[in-house]
């Protein structure tokens, strides 16, 4: 596939996902399904609840997850993939892979100038 530089939606696709909390909450949305907020954050050490909300809302507004609100008391909400988000699994595989190999090529470079 050919693509023309002046059409490129590659920014498009970087405004969804760049942070450096956001491909974190999809992998554990990913492989571990349905999750409580606070189920999220205790996996997710060093994120503020200011910024798990502010990067849940963004990744919502995108339907890329969605969120349930249960009402009970007290109040119950669970964040999910849909099935839309779900397209960015071998995405964010093939991101992970490359930046895998691209600490081994980098590691293997300074390794080989000392």
């Amino acid at each position: 596939m050919e693509i023309e530089p002046e059409l490129c939606r590659v920014e498009d696709a970087l405004g969804i996902l760049v942070g450096k909390w956001k491909p974190v909450i999809l992998l554990h949305l990913l492989k571990h399904g349905t999750q409580r907020f606070n189920e999220l954050k205790r996996s997710i050490p060093g994120i503020t609840q200011k910024m798990l909300t502010n990067q849940l809302r963004d990744l919502e507004e995108e339907d890329i997850i969605k969120r349930v609100v249960y009402p009970q008391v007290p109040p119950k909400v669970e964040y999910s993939i849909t099935e839309y988000g779900r397209s960015l699994e071998p995405i964010l595989n093939a991101m992970h892979e490359w930046g895998t190999n691209h600490t081994l090529h980098k590691n293997q470079k300074e390794k080989n100038q000392m």
